[in-house]
C-alpha cells in the first residue's frame, strides 16, 4: 500500500475560475480544480490519490490490498482524461566538454519557469564545468516515471519528491547516501527534524527543500459569541470549546474526517496525543493506554453530539465546506488557503484568523515536506550533490518560499522577517504565514514511514468508527485493529 504523499501543486479551489492559481501541498486527499489537471473551468470532484502501483516491486498480497480500496481504476482512469504525456526520460547530450545535471521537478511550470531558469543560469555560471538539464514532470505522473526511470537505470542525477514514497525506494537502495557527501557544518543549516524525514535506518537519503505546515483557522464571531475569547491550543482544550459553543450558538466548533480513505489527521492526531503507532519491528503499538485514551476522546466527542454525525461518511472537503457556510466555527488549513475563503465565502473572511495548529500533550506539530533526492546510479554523484545543494541553500530556500508561497527548511531562511515580523496593516495571509512559521521549531513528520501506512489508517478509522457508533468498546477496538495490522503486516 502506498504512503500518504504531499505533493506541491498548482491549485485553485474557487468557484472563480479565473482566480489565481497557487501552489499548495496536499498532504491528504483534496481537491483540484480541473482547469488545472484536464485544462476546463469545471471543478472536479477527483480527490488527489496517486495510485500508482509499483507493480514489478510489489508482491501480489500487496496488490490484493489495494483492490480493497478500489482506487486503480479510478486513477488510472483520472490520469488518461488528463491528456499529459510525461516528458522523455532519455538524457540528452550535454554542451561540449561538460557535465550535464538532468534535474525533475513536479509541476512547477509554468508558474515558475522563469524563477528556475534564473536559478539554473546562476548555477552554472558559478559552475560552468556543469549543464543542467530541468525537466517538469506531471505530479500524476511522477511516480511511475521514476519508478520506471529507477527500475531501468535511466533516472535522472537530482528528483524532487515527497520523503514517504522517496523512503520507499531508499528501502530499495535506489538513492544515494548523503551523509558522506554532505558536511556536518552544512546538515547543520536544516532544521533537525526535517532533516529527519530523509532518513532511513539511520542514512540520509535526501535533501530537505520546502515545507507546510496546517494551522488552525478560527472563525472569530463566533467563538465571541460563545463566550471564548482564546482558540484552543491542544485537544482537550477543543473538547471544551466544541461543547462550548454546540451549547450557545447551537453550532459545531470544527469538522475533522474519520472516513478510512480520507484525511489523516485523524491519525496525526493520535500521534501528537502520545500514541506509538509501530515498532521498531513494524508490528503494531498503539493498544496502549495512550491509544485507549486518544480513541475514547474521538468517541466522546461523536457520541456527545460534539462533532457532525456526518464526520464517518465525509471527507476533508466537507469541512472546507462547513467551515465557508459558517456552520463550523474552526477548520486546519494552510495558511494559503485563507485566501480561498476570502474568495469564495468573504462574509467568513472577515471573522477569519490564523491560530496554531492544534495539538496533543506531546506539543508536536505536523509538517509536510518535499525533499531533492539523488538516484545511486548517476554517472555524476558529485555534480548532482553540488546543485541539489545549491537548490536548497538558505538564499535559494528563502527565494523559492517568497515565490512559492511556502516555508524553507532551512533555519537561517525561517530567520529572516518575512517569517518572523508583520506589520500592523499585514494581511490575514500574512499573519498566517507568521504563525506557520513559528511552528517549525516543534514541527516534525508525525507518520511514520511505511509502505502499508493506508493499510494501517484504514484499519484504525474502522475500528474508531465502530467505537464511535457504539459497536465495540474502546478496548475490543484496539486489541482487534492490533490483531488485524499485525496479520497485514506479516503477510507482506
Amino acid at each position: 500500500m502506498r504512503n500518504r504523499t504531499s505533493f506541491l501543486v498548482p491549485i485553485n479551489t474557487s468557484k472563480n475560475s479565473n482566480h489565481l492559481k497557487e501552489l499548495r501541498f496536499c498532504p491528504k486527499p483534496c481537491y483540484i480544480s480541473s482547469q488545472v489537471a484536464l485544462g476546463r473551468n469545471d471543478l472536479t470532484h477527483t480527490p488527489l490519490l496517486i495510485a500508482i502501483a509499483d507493480f514489478a516491486m510489489i508482491g501480489l498480497k500487496t496488490w490484493k490490498r489495494w483492490a480493497i480500496f478500489g482506487l486503480i481504476g479510478l486513477c488510472l482512469s483520472w490520469m488518461v482524461s488528463c491528456g499529459n504525456n510525461p516528458p522523455e526520460t532519455g538524457k540528452g547530450p550535454a554542451p561540449s566538454g561538460k557535465t550535464e545535471v538532468e534535474f525533475w521537478t513536479m509541476q512547477l511550470q509554468p508558474k515558475f519557469t522563469s524563477y528556475f531558469n534564473d536559478l539554473i543560469a546562476s548555477f552554472e555560471k558559478e559552475n560552468p564545468a556543469i549543464a543542467v538539464k530541468w525537466v517538469d514532470v506531471p505530479w500524476t505522473a511522477m511516480q511511475s516515471k521514476i519508478l520506471a526511470a529507477v527500475s531501468s537505470k535511466t533516472a535522472p542525477d537530482v528528483v524532487n519528491l515527497n520523503p514517504d514514497f522517496a523512503a520507499q525506494l531508499a528501502g530499495r537502495n535506489a538513492w544515494l547516501t548523503l551523509d558522506d557527501k554532505v558536511s556536518d557544518k552544512t546538515r547543520s543549516e536544516y532544521l533537525p527534524n526535517i532533516w529527519k524525514a530523509s532518513t532511513l535506518n539511520g542514512k540520509s537519503f535526501g535533501l530537505p527543500w520546502y515545507l507546510t505546515s496546517r494551522i488552525a483557522i478560527y472563525n472569530e464571531d463566533m467563538f465571541k459569541k460563545a463566550g471564548i475569547t482564546t482558540p484552543p491550543k491542544t485537544y482537550a482544550e477543543l473538547a471544551d470549546a466544541a461543547k462550548t459553543i454546540k451549547a450557545k450558538t447551537g453550532k459545531y466548533a470544527f469538522f475533522m474526517t474519520a472516513v478510512p480513505s480520507d484525511s489523516g489527521e485523524i491519525l496525526e492526531s493520535l500521534v501528537q496525543m502520545g500514541v506509538k503507532l509501530i515498532d521498531a519491528q513494524g508490528r503494531a503499538a498503539f493498544n496502549t493506554p495512550e491509544g485507549k485514551t486518544a480513541f475514547q476522546y474521538w468517541a466522546d466527542l461523536y457520541q456527545q453530539k460534539s462533532l457532525p454525525p456526518e464526520v464517518t461518511t465525509e471527507g476533508h472537503r466537507h469541512a472546507v465546506e462547513l467551515y465557508q457556510s459558517g456552520q463550523t466555527a474552526l477548520l486546519s488549513s494552510s495558511p494559503e488557503f485563507l485566501g480561498t475563503i476570502a474568495n469564495d465565502a468573504p462574509d467568513i473572511a472577515k471573522f477569519s484568523v490564523a491560530a496554531p495548529q492544534i495539538t496533543g500533550s506531546t506539543g508536536k506539530k505536523n509538517v509536510a515536506v518535499m525533499n531533492l533526492v539523488i538516484p545511486k546510479d548517476t554517472n555524476q554523484p558529485e555534480a548532482a550533490v553540488k546543485f541539489a545543494l545549491f537548490v536548497t541553500n538558505p538564499q535559494n530556500q528563502l527565494s523559492f518560499a517568497k515565490a512559492a508561497n511556502v516555508l524553507p527548511s532551512t533555519t537561517a531562511s525561517l530567520q529572516d522577517p518575512y517569517f518572523t515580523k508583520a506589520s500592523s496593516n499585514a494581511s490575514a495571509a500574512d499573519k498566517a504565514r507568521i504563525v506557520s512559521a513559528a511552528q517549525m521549531k516543534d514541527a516534525e513528520v508525525l507518520i511514520p514511514t511505511l509502505k502499508d501506512i493506508k493499510a494501517l489508517q484504514k484499519i484504525l478509522y474502522e475500528n474508531l468508527q465502530a467505537v464511535m457508533l457504539k459497536q465495540k468498546s474502546v478496548d475490543q477496538a484496539l486489541k482487534e485493529a492490533e490483531q488485524a495490522w499485525n496479520q497485514e503486516y506479516a503477510s507482506t
